[in-house]
């Protein structure tokens, strides 16, 4: 990958200076800015945070209890007056659990359907839990939010993501009552826009240990200041998506909020390097591919370094993890290899390969000129 153009439209704000001027200088001083940031990051990007549900039903529709076989529930939740149901997938490994569970929302892309990508995580003793996230609210551009979630929280403000990363958390709390979740070791992970809602829903729901975007880019764990272009591995030059033109392709996917900064990010109160600090000190990784510039590699590279601040002052900053394939923006066998490493690293302490960690382009200047606190 070369980059061959590269607009930076300001710096990244500092996520140590609460709104009154002070100072962060402790991880207690960050907990409580942490606290300052979420109606910023999230209102204004997301919507409304949504209410933990008034039921939590769960329906056994197949449940072989056979190693390497796939048992299904439908979960039924929300509000009592207008409820929502949709259906779980969830591949059993050898044994009595709990497990290790690693939920992903992309049951409607059709890797999420492949025996094998089940069978990897299986046959090291987690627990692959899927569903289709448009049985929550429908992908499709809906200007009027209405139908299904909308209408269970209809006096709520937000957008398809909000409503996705809900879903995480309830499929979290179905696996959790059925006696099958290791809490030790959750892992939430998804592509494209369900890279963007599983990086959401990992910072809604702290049950999540780890917690693995592929290819989100804008909206997700890219950078909305930086604008860049590259020659990908066929040869050909791209750039990256921007603001503008995600937020009038996928209105519905946003709070309407955010399309006053269409063409002003830079004056936008945050960048997506706060949205990542908001999961310090857990397991941040991210996964790209090289021939995706459209997912901004250097935007999604340049957050997780500022982010990364956050975890130094856990004096955690290992946590914080990025890797890069060869290809195209996809979730491939390989990606998931690269998160069962990552499991096996907490769950074991093995060693992480050494594909971790490198930048497959010249690193440009960082467009932050602040530190964590004490390593300055």
């Amino acid at each position: 990958m070369k980059i061959t153009s590269l607009e930076v439209l300001g710096k990244l704000p500092d996520p140590f200076t609460f709104e009154d001027g002070r100072k962060v200088l402790s991880v207690s001083d960050w907990e409580e800015r942490r606290k300052e940031l979420i109606p910023t990051v999230i209102d204004m990007q997301y919507g409304q945070i949504l209410p933990q549900p008034e039921i939590l039903e769960i329906d056994p529709l197949c449940v072989p209890n056979t190693a390497g076989r796939m048992n299904i529930w439908r979960i039924t939740t929300g509000t009592k007056a207008k409820p929502v149901s949709y259906t779980i997938y969830a591949h059993k490994p050898a044994g009595q659990g709990p497990y290790p569970i690693v939920i992903d929302g992309d049951l409607c892309y059709g890797c999420m359907q492949n025996p094998e990508i089940a069978k990897k995580f299986t046959d090291r003793g987690i627990m692959l839990v899927t569903f289709n996230r448009c049985e929550i609210v429908p992908d499709i551009r809906n200007p009027k939010r209405t139908g299904n979630l909308y209408e269970t929280y209809s006096d709520l403000e937000f957008g398809a993501l909000m409503a996705w990363a809900w879903g995480f958390s309830r499929t979290l709390d179905a696996v959790i009552q059925l006696g099958l979740a290791d809490l030790s070791c959750i892992a939430f992970t998804g592509l494209s826009r369900g890279g963007k809602t599983a990086l959401l829903a990992g910072v809604l729901d702290e049950r999540a240990t780890i917690v693995n975007p592929e290819g989100s880019g804008c909206g997700g764990s890219g950078c909305y200041r930086i604008h860049m272009k590259a020659i990908e591995e066929n040869g050909q030059e791209r750039r990256s998506e921007e603001l503008k033109d995600i937020i009038n392709a996928f209105p519905d996917w946003f709070s309407p909020k955010l399309k006053a900064y269409e063409t002003k990010e830079a004056d936008l109160p945050f960048d997506q390097h706060f949205l990542k600090a908001l999961l310090a000190p857990r397991v941040y990784f991210d996964s790209q591919a090289l021939s995706d510039t459209w997912a901004g590699p250097v935007n999604t590279w340049m957050t997780a370094a500022a982010a990364r601040e956050v975890w130094k002052l856990y004096g955690k900053e290992e946590n914080v993890l990025w890797y890069w394939r060869s290809g195209t923006h996809a979730h491939m066998p390989e990606d998931f290899d690269m998160l069962i490493e990552i499991i096996e690293h907490q769950r074991h302490g093995s060693a992480l390969s050494d594909k971790f960690m490198k930048v497959p382009f010249e690193e440009p200047d960082l467009i932050f000129d602040w530190r964590c606190p004490g390593t300055v």
